[in-house]
């Protein structure tokens, strides 16, 4: 049955996979777009990843204002969105706390508004560090109580953009609990190319990895041999969340979108080299090393990337029995991680190349 949704973040990475995912089952989609002379690229792109771009429309508005400075004509459009999709956020490293509080939090909490205003099905993409209770815990978050969370503080902890994703979590599920509406959050781990194309955006975390390894940037492994950066597919993930949305079961629920098969970080960079005729690093390098040297500017823009990039490489582990009962129950497959890995670094080094 083809429904109406609504998207924002639709011209991000995910975003571009989750509309061509939702456009070739048949739904139309309306994208939120600060710049909606820009729908042609988009419905471009979602040709090129399979979607029917005939189904994709551009509602022009933005997170940053107020009601997303929607018109009242769309605003009507969208009464008929039965599902919501909520990906819209500002990513970089180096945020300030004001900007990306303005986007990432203020703004999810007006699509919250907009969705439980017009009873449609809020889903939210969250992030894996959301269930990472340790993290949580030494950062200063108690999930139990979040409206005791000294948020400037856990700011300085992590950075501008992981502070307002964390904040912007529990203020959704405030904004929902207190108007009665229905919301259903995925948590994706660090967002691995396709697993057939290795299609992913420049920008992207693990696209920036293995960037620094093609060009000899990465010469020691950062952590130890316990590290590991967890990863998900993108189609994997897209699928997850689409069928999350129409799965009465998931109102209410939070859902890990991790694959447990992700490589230690050696391992995942030998993967990558390995397609590529490259050696890929034996060594390794302490977090806290690395830390103090991308905390020197020439440092982190040499490297590409700030010091908070390395909260995401980590020792723990997690529970990934839901999800595999999930997608086992909606007969989603897994993609194989290593394959998809080496399909991610193919396509990096191609645009690497056309790049110079």
């Amino acid at each position: 049955m083809s429904v109406e949704c609504f998207v924002t973040g639709g011209t991000g990475f995910i975003g571009q996979h989750l509309v061509a995912y939702l456009s070739a089952k048949g739904h139309t989609i309306r994208v939120l777009m600060r710049r909606p002379e820009r729908l042609a690229a988009l419905r471009e792109q979602v040709d090129n990843l399979g979607g029917c771009a005939t189904r994709v429309f551009a509602v022009a508005g933005d997170l940053e204002r107020d009601n997303l400075g929607l018109s009242l004509a769309d605003r009507e459009v969208l009464r008929h969105a039965r599902v919501i999709f909520h990906l819209g956020a500002h990513f970089a490293w180096g945020l300030s706390v004001e900007h990306s509080r303005a986007v990432n939090v203020e703004g999810a909490k007006r699509v919250a508004l907009l969705a439980a205003e017009q009873k449609s099905r809020l889903v939210m993409i969250g992030g894996y560090m959301l269930k990472n209770h340790e993290h949580l815990q030494r950062i200063g978050i108690d999930p139990r109580y979040p409206e005791l969370t000294n948020w400037p503080a856990v700011y300085r902890h992590v950075g501008g953009y992981e502070g307002s994703k964390l904040e912007a979590h529990f203020a959704t599920l405030e904004v929902m609990s207190a108007k009665g509406g229905e919301i259903t959050v995925v948590h994706p781990a660090t967002v691995c190319g396709h697993s057939r194309t290795g299609h992913i955006l420049d920008g992207q975390p693990l696209g920036e990895l293995i960037r620094n390894l093609v060009q000899g940037k990465l010469t020691a492994v950062p952590g130890t041999a316990e590290h590991w950066l967890p990863l998900v597919t993108v189609d994997y993930l897209v699928e997850l969340v689409a069928v999350c949305a129409f799965d009465p079961a998931m109102v209410g629920q939070e859902l890990l979108a991790l694959d447990d098969q992700t490589p230690n970080l050696r391992e995942l960079l030998v993967q990558v080299a390995q397609p590529l005729g490259l050696k890929s690093p034996k060594h390794y390098i302490s977090l806290r090393l690395l830390k103090l040297l991308l905390s020197i500017p020439p440092v982190a823009r040499f490297l590409n990337t700030k010091p908070e990039a390395l909260d995401f490489i980590q020792t723990t582990r997690f529970d990934t029995a839901a999800v595999e009962q999930f997608a086992n129950r909606h007969g989603i497959a897994k993609p194989d991680i290593r394959q998809s890995l080496q399909h991610t670094a193919m396509f990096v080094n191609s645009y690497c190349i056309a790049k110079g």
